[in-house]
């Protein structure tokens, strides 16, 4: 286990509301947002971009120049701060986020590493929305690895199912996976037709990874994924939480923002003997450069 944990803030989601959730939109909000986290001890933050008409930024965009502006605006507030960019697009088409990443080279960019039926169910038996795939074929995570290894960007592989961990173990033997870098994991829990958030489940996971990864948890839902960041925390897992992941603190209270998530992930990494680290000590860990 490493006594050092990396704190990951998820900003805002893909298609969170701004008008019903408070959720950072223009490049000033995520700034903001991104400051409050840093200041309670993320050095990382994942980064989703909206699109900025009227500061609304209901849906999700993928203009280079959005992507330039809000990162700029977040390494500025945030010294040292590492980017994490979102990729995640239904189809084969990825010039949208590969164009983003070209254009920022951010540090880290999530690498989805399989597909999922992308399903939610509401009480009365009605999808939630229309039955949908998210698809990331072999020949997709490729182009996105390639994207990145241009770029010198890491990748952070997003597994929303057991199946999915087990395939990134294949893409390090295939050599796919970029070498000189540990391989960076996300266990994707709390997606209805993915993972369970369950601590139970968590303590299998780590047994399929490959030798020497680093891996973290990505929590979906309100009061009931604390327990499981605790979990994380005492397994040697990294921690990630934020407004795209939940909008609830432990005691079931509706957070004020991403840094009060934060200073709660904290508390888990803390209560487990371990020590938030710091932007630099989050770069030596993941094999990236100096600030």
């Amino acid at each position: 286990m490493n006594d050092n944990v990396i704190l990951t803030c998820a900003l805002t989601g893909v298609l969170t509301d701004p008008r019903q959730h408070p959720v950072p939109v223009t490049p000033a909000q995520m700034a903001a947002e991104a400051r409050d986290a840093f200041n309670a001890g993320a050095s990382v933050m994942h980064v989703h971009l909206r699109q900025q008409q009227d500061g609304m930024g209901h849906w999700p965009s993928w203009d280079p120049d959005v992507a330039e502006a809000v990162t700029a605006a977040i390494r500025t507030a945030c010294p040292g701060v590492i980017i994490n960019l979102t990729t995640g697009v239904i189809g084969p088409d990825i010039s949208g986020p590969a164009a983003c990443i070209r254009r920022v080279k951010p540090e880290i960019a999530a690498c989805n590493a399989g597909s999922l039926n992308y399903l939610k169910l509401k009480d009365n038996g009605q999808w939630a929305w229309p039955p949908m795939v998210f698809d990331n074929p072999v020949t997709k995570v490729q182009q996105f690895l390639d994207v990145m290894a241009e770029c010198g960007t890491h990748p952070e592989f997003e597994c929303f199912d057991v199946g999915i961990v087990r395939s990134v173990a294949m893409f390090v033997k295939s050599g796919m996976a970029p070498a000189g870098h540990p391989v960076d994991v996300n266990f994707v829990m709390g997606v209805a037709s993915g993972m369970p958030c369950d601590a139970d489940l968590l303590a299998l996971l780590p047994r399929w990874l490959p030798d020497g990864a680093l891996w973290q948890t990505t929590l979906i839902g309100r009061a009931e994924i604390w327990p499981v960041h605790q979990k994380t925390a005492e397994l040697g897992g990294m921690l990630r939480t934020g407004l795209e992941d939940t909008f609830y603190l432990p005691d079931g209270s509706r957070a004020s923002g991403n840094g009060a998530l934060i200073q709660h992930l904290a508390a888990c990494a803390e209560r487990a003997g371990r020590k938030v680290a710091s932007p630099a000590i989050a770069r030596e860990l993941l094999g990236l450069p100096a600030a």
